[in-house]
């Protein structure tokens, strides 16, 4: 059962790291908001849920990042003859860090829409056993001490259908 949470992040994983994926929709969104947005590299995206105060010490952080992983998995044995049958709750968690508080919650707000926009244009079929049918909720956090200064989260939280065998 832990590999349909494996396979979902690495599906997500997948379509942020890919061209036409996060880097190029920050440029788009960039140009519609008239600001210049710093792309994010494949070692600032982590693929695992890991407190904001451990990461930071753990390694080199650069924000803003980005965390993927499964947060629950329900074995519904929809497929009575598959080994997984369920859906899969996955977070992407974005942080941003600056040391002003002035747009630090744009900026989050922006990198979010960015996010779901890559999720809203990749309905469908995943590959592997994985679809996504559509649908998120995103949660803001407050804002904290941390990172450069100032820190803020944002999650998106979705549903992912997985078969396998």
């Amino acid at each position: 059962m832990a590999n349909a949470g494996t396979l979902v992040t690495t599906a997500l994983l997948q379509l942020l790291q890919s061209p036409g994926g996060l880097n190029d929709h920050l440029g788009d969104v960039g140009q519609l908001l008239g600001v210049t947005l710093p792309p994010i590299e494949a070692k600032q995206i982590y693929a695992q849920n890991v407190a904001q105060a451990l990461v930071e010490r753990a390694v080199d952080l650069k924000y803003p990042a980005l965390l993927v992983y499964c947060d629950k998995m329900s074995n519904d044995l929809r497929e009575k003859f598959r080994t997984f049958s369920g859906k899969a709750a996955m977070v992407v968690e974005v942080r941003v860090s600056q040391d002003r508080i002035d747009g630090l919650e744009n900026q989050l707000q922006t990198y979010v829409d960015v996010v779901t926009r890559i999720l809203d244009q990749n309905r469908g079929d995943w590959g592997n056993g994985v679809f996504y049918t559509g649908g998120y909720q995103a949660v803001f956090g407050q804002m904290e001490h941390g990172g450069r200064n100032f820190i803020q989260t944002g999650k998106i939280a979705f549903e992912a259908a997985v078969s396998i065998d």
